[in-house]
């Protein structure tokens, strides 16, 4: 889990520039940086919206709601 501080730039970086704030803690080519990307540039509410969401609400630490997207291959 990240610390206060990382988490406050994190957000930062998501109001200035969505998908910098998600890559910074998901990392770049990952689905959530994607989908903020395509959001942000579909309108950039929707990307801020996105990012606080994905930085605030899901626990990158935690794999179990990966673990659902790879068991249909």
């Amino acid at each position: 889990m990240s610390s206060g501080c990382a988490l406050l730039c994190e957000i930062i970086f998501a109001l200035l520039l969505p998908p910098l704030g998600v890559c910074l803690r998901y990392g770049c080519c990952t689905v959530e940086f994607l989908i903020c990307l395509l959001l942000t540039l579909l309108g950039y509410l929707p990307g801020i919206i996105y990012a606080m969401y994905v930085i605030v609400f899901i626990n990158p630490d935690r794999d179990d709601y990966r673990d659902r997207y790879y068991t249909l291959a």
